[in-house]
């Protein structure tokens, strides 16, 4: 796409907003001068910030809204009681055609749900999923689902991985992405009916890349695949996992250079590597989920982000809807048959 573009962003959503949102906004602006805001949020809250922010005012168009979802709310409470929440309404803008995308820090599932409720599903996808992306030793990979749906059929898993391919193409340059199943092991026989179904349905999909086959916990920090495919559950369990450790690594770091005088010296010598490793691993340049399998565009930014984290969400956003993800997506969809056989798909 060419031109100026417009992102939908939910000013009410995540721990610290809607400072947080508006500085990350503000950051976005600067990376992307082609791109306008339509911000939803109570005016009384955004509107006194929004005036000492010049440069972001000129590119941003606030609209007040009563209603803000609440961290605690359910999904199906927030459908039926929010329909002027600062959520719906920037989701409600993505399809009615007044931004490319939306992004939101709030609440995760009411975000699915009204995503969900307004946008609709792609045509031959049964459930969304969440992706997100994350390093590895390789450079990066993306994984899904992380979330939405605790169990999956064998059709759902196909379907994950027909979209995490278009993603992995799409949002992170990957040419020919190699895409696994996650199993408690690799051989043939490990696992359980649903992952075999998937995984022969998968080898005989003409998708852009090469299927790899299963793989196990340790092969997503290796980098074994480019794209990494599993049930909710699990894949939430294993990303969760994977965040505590980074911070379990980090505490650990900070303890042992704090630990003598020698280990402080150390660190002064160490401190420009250091520094290059907190930049690789930090959560906040992979934050950015995305709601794949919906008739348009949701972004979901970690509730806890800081204004960087949040600008990075934006960037994810913007690289969705200048690199025409949902044209490629339908594309991939109509011309590949991902049904599973009933037989298969029967476990």
């Amino acid at each position: 796409m060419s031109g100026r573009l417009t992102i939908a962003l939910d000013a009410m959503g995540g721990d610290h907003a809607p400072r947080m949102v508006l500085r990350g906004a503000d950051l976005a602006r600067k990376r992307h001068p082609d791109v306008d805001f339509l911000i939803f949020g109570r005016e009384s809250e955004v509107g006194p910030r929004l005036d000492k922010m010049k440069r972001l005012k000129q590119v941003t168009t606030l609209v007040h809204c009563d209603d803000v979802v609440s961290d605690s709310e359910k999904p199906s409470a927030a459908l039926r009681g929010s329909r002027d929440a600062s959520m719906r309404r920037a989701v409600e803008a993505v399809r009615d055609g007044r931004a490319g995308a939306c992004v939101s820090a709030g609440n995760t599932g009411a975000l699915m749900a009204m995503s969900k409720l307004v946008l609709k599903m792609l045509p031959g996808i049964e459930r969304p999923a969440i992706a997100s992306f994350f390093p590895t030793l390789r450079g990066e990979s993306v994984m899904l689902d992380l979330g939405a749906n605790v169990q999956c059929s064998a059709q759902n898993l196909v379907d994950f991985a027909v979209m995490g391919n278009v993603f992995c193409r799409t949002v992170l340059g990957t040419v020919e992405p190699a895409t696994g199943l996650i199993n408690v092991g690799s051989e043939e026989l490990k696992g359980h009916e649903t992952l075999w179904a998937a995984r022969d349905q998968l080898n005989e999909l003409d998708l852009p890349g090469r299927f790899y086959g299963f793989i196990e916990g340790d092969d997503m920090a290796k980098g074994t695949v480019d794209v990494i495919v599993t049930d909710g559950f699990t894949g939430n369990v294993a990303l969760k996992a994977s965040e505590g450790t980074a911070k379990l690594v980090s505490v650990y770091l900070q303890r042992t250079f704090k630990s003598s005088v020698f280990a402080q010296i150390g660190y002064l010598f160490a401190r420009r590597a250091m520094q290059k490793l907190r930049q690789r691993t930090d959560p906040r340049r992979y934050n950015g989920a995305i709601f794949l399998g919906l008739n348009g565009i949701t972004v979901k930014s970690h509730g806890g982000t800081d204004a960087v984290g949040f600008a990075n969400a934006i960037d994810v956003a913007v690289d969705m809807v200048r690199e025409d993800f949902l044209e490629r997506i339908r594309s991939d969809l109509a011309s590949i048959d991902r049904s599973v056989p009933a037989a298969q798909a029967a476990g």
